[in-house]
């Protein structure tokens, strides 16, 4: 049952993409489009979220109407980390932060110190090096700690498996509190308390949050179990939204209902570091959308954009905050006047300002890299002293140098990554057959060749390892890895544990290190792991489209209707749509690389696709996947497409005079959240569907047949009753994504 059809040679001028296609789902998009009165589009977008009923949609499109559990019923150990906390500080003993060098345990730390000072604590911290000690708290920090006087070490965004340390604290009577938020390992280490969302319930909503998610929980909870919470949930709450979003944590649960509020409070933020960020990278907040074109305009930066804000009521500020965002618990009595001056000093609903957003892509691609870089290249103390000090000169200051080695940063990424495509294109490597990319080089950083490997992976469409040597000698290899949807990363290094030094990481991602003899052994048993689960056709980008649409659709009241699934990021990605058959009228390369293009079909409108360059021009007739954003230009603003993919219309290439139908005919899909590829071939004067899942396992099923074959071969396949309404629901959706 293997595909033995020859891939079809590559489309010149076309990126090699394959496209995911969400089957429609006519009588729940209607149900949810009336009831909602929303576009049918949008009740789609909301269905490919796993959102198909009416009371999911309402509490997915307003978050604030979720009664949240508090945080003391979710996490266990949570009421003993308050115990020791409140203890510590009334003894007037000395707490000490162990945090990253990343941006989510940057702001953590920079979260903790401000609140514990708050609070009346004797605090300071330490972030282990990068280059020279890697990731987490070790003994050497535990030893330092120790000396100094420490009775309390907190870390954060890391410690979950770092077993020996907190051993060796405990053994001098040190306290321990682990807040972190990676994965569980089999031993956990011997801390007092330790927070982590991975060990509550997968049905919680605070299960995704970040390091700087967990820190914002304990330190809300102790903030008002001491009654020390006015003035303090505010600028909280800012640091917890960069650190989320920088970290790219999923935009769902908690995480959704905090981070939609805490971009709404930065524009008009009063912590000098964040004002100094938002002034030296140039983000510029816009307008909420009221129903007037006026309002809600944002404008393309090269490499990101900012939106306009969906409709609200009118005369409506910010939404009341939850018990546990105010600071109190269910029962307590709080002062009779702690909402007023929060809703009057902080949150007057009729300044202008309050309608003013930020949107994830200005953290995303703006104030989070300028975070980042100085953890990657720099010393994280810059960060912190940006994020905690109350002169504005000092911010300004540290913004500054954060601009300046971000400036180095992407100056590094750019020299290593035509390197590493240098490389690459010489040594005329197969990635078909290897289906993995392993590239290891000297001189490189080990600071930026995690965002080098992300950009291998869009060019290159495999999993990419990249790798470079330690400073003395040539003997260690340290690098980092990025995967594809269908290949796990932490599980490939784990396929290669005996070749391995310290490694950690997760499905998308990881780190390693290992002896530099074992380099060839690493690259062929990663090879290896990558047959298994890897087939030709996954080596592409993937473009998952939502819907299908026309271009007399795309206009501001679809826009603003889109702005109700913000914030849109990981786990709740910005609509992705499709239409077919569009004449491309004028396209020109503007920029370093971009196409501007005029598009018609019915309807004039504009496009743009950044660093698409290698592929003018673009033929004349396709099919395009795109966004949708809005561009203003002398004050006029007008809706545009963000191009994300082309292909030649299916149309085009099935009614084709020299070939009328091309087989196999390729598709992928969705199926109750899991990913399927299917396939039409014509085998004689009969056509066969092949649906093939995740595991291998292909159903075949030939025209006008009620029996198929399920199974990873034809020999040991077995017949099943295509009726059934398990494989009949699974048969038209594959039907659907191949337009039968």
């Amino acid at each position: 049952m293997q595909d033995n059809f020859p891939l079809p040679p590559k489309q010149q001028n076309l990126p090699n993409q394959r496209w995911l296609i969400y089957p429609e789902q006519p009588e729940i998009t209607k149900q949810l489009a009336k009831t909602l009165e929303i576009s049918p589009l949008i009740a789609q977008t909301l269905i490919n979220r796993d959102i198909s009923t009416i009371e999911q949609a309402q509490a997915f499109l307003d978050p604030e109407s979720i009664k949240l559990p508090l945080p003391i019923q979710e996490f266990p150990d949570l009421d003993i980390s308050l115990n020791l906390l409140q203890s510590t500080i009334s003894q007037q003993q000395k707490i000490a932060i162990c945090g990253d060098y990343d941006a989510d345990g940057m702001t953590s730390t920079a979260l903790l110190l401000r609140a514990l000072k708050h609070l009346g604590a004797k605090v300071d911290y330490a972030i282990p090096s990068r280059m020279q000690e890697g990731y987490g708290i070790n003994q050497r920090i535990v030893e330092e700690f120790h000396q100094e006087g420490v009775s309390l070490i907190l870390t954060v965004d890391n410690g979950i498996a770092a077993y020996e340390p907190i051993v060796r604290a405990r053994e001098l009577g040190v306290n321990v509190i682990i807040t972190d938020h990676h994965d569980i390992p089999p031993k956990l280490p011997p801390a007092h308390a330790i927070l982590n969302p991975k060990l509550i319930s997968e049905t919680s909503p605070y299960r995704g949050v970040a390091g700087v998610g967990v820190a914002y929980i304990l330190a809300v909870s102790l903030a008002q179990r001491l009654g020390k919470h006015q003035g303090l949930i505010k600028p909280l709450l800012e640091l917890f939204t960069l650190g989320t979003i920088a970290d790219l944590a999923p935009l769902t649960g908690v995480n959704r209902r905090l981070v939609k509020r805490g971009l709404q409070y930065l524009p008009h933020s009063q912590l000098p570091g964040v004002q100094a960020l938002i002034q030296v990278s140039g983000v510029q907040a816009k307008e909420e959308g009221r129903g007037k074109k006026e309002e809600g305009r944002g404008k393309r930066e090269e490499g990101t954009y900012e939106e306009g804000r969906g409709k609200k009521e009118e005369g409506r500020g910010y939404p009341p905050l939850s018990p546990f965002e105010r600071g109190e618990e269910e029962g307590t009595q709080t002062p009779s006047n702690f909402q007023q001056s929060v809703d009057g000093e902080v949150l007057n609903p009729k300044s202008k300002d309050n309608q003013k957003s930020l949107k994830p892509d200005d953290i995303g691609f703006r104030l989070g890299p300028r975070i980042n870089a100085v953890g990657r290249i720099a010393d994280p103390q810059i960060v912190i002293e940006l994020l905690t000090t109350d002169d504005m000169g000092i911010a300004l200051e540290r913004a500054m140098q954060c601009e300046e080695i971000n400036q180095k940063r992407q100056l590094l990424c750019e020299e290593i990554e035509q390197e590493a495509i240098a490389w690459c294109e010489s040594s005329q490597i197969n990635l078909q057959e290897e289906r993995v990319l392993v590239v290891v080089q000297p001189g490189w950083h080990h600071g930026v060749i995690g965002i080098v490997a992300s950009r291998l992976v869009e060019r290159y469409g495999v999993p990419v390892f990249i790798g470079t040597y330690e400073e003395e000698g040539e003997e260690i290899i340290r690098g980092s890895a990025r995967g594809i949807p269908e290949f796990h990363v932490f599980e490939a290094l784990q396929f290669c544990d005996e070749l391995l030094g310290k490694y950690g990481g997760h499905r998308a991602a990881g780190g390693f290190s290992f002896s530099a003899e074992n380099l060839d052994k690493f690259r062929s048993r990663l090879s290896e792991f990558a047959h298994q689960c890897l087939e030709i056709n996954h080596l592409k980008p993937l473009i998952s489209i939502d819907a299908e649409a026309e271009i007399k659709e795309l206009n501001f009241n679809l826009y603003r209707q889109i702005d109700l699934l913000h914030p849109c990021g990981i786990e709740n990605k910005d609509p992705v749509f499709l239409t077919g058959n569009v004449k491309i009228y004028e396209q020109r390369i503007v920029g370093k690389g971009h196409i501007k293009l005029t598009l018609i079909k019915g309807e004039k409108i504009q496009a743009i696709a950044w660093r698409w360059g290698d592929y003018f021009p673009l033929p004349s007739v396709v099919d395009i996947a795109y966004k949708m954003r809005e561009n203003t230009w002398n004050g006029q603003s007008n809706i545009e497409l963000e191009l994300l993919g082309v292909r030649l219309p299916m149309e085009v290439s099935r009614n084709s005079q020299t070939s009328p139908q091309n087989f196999p005919q390729k598709a992928e899909f969705s199926y109750n959240s899991r990913l399927y590829s299917c396939s039409l071939y014509q085998i004689g004067n009969v056509k066969e569907l092949r649906i093939r899942n995740s595991r291998g396992e292909v159903l075949a099923i030939q025209q006008g047949q009620k029996i198929g074959l399920l199974g990873k071969t034809r020999n040991s396949a077995k017949q099943v009753d295509v009726s059934d309404a398990r494989f009949y629901n699974l048969i038209k959706a594959a039907m659907s994504a191949l337009k039968l």
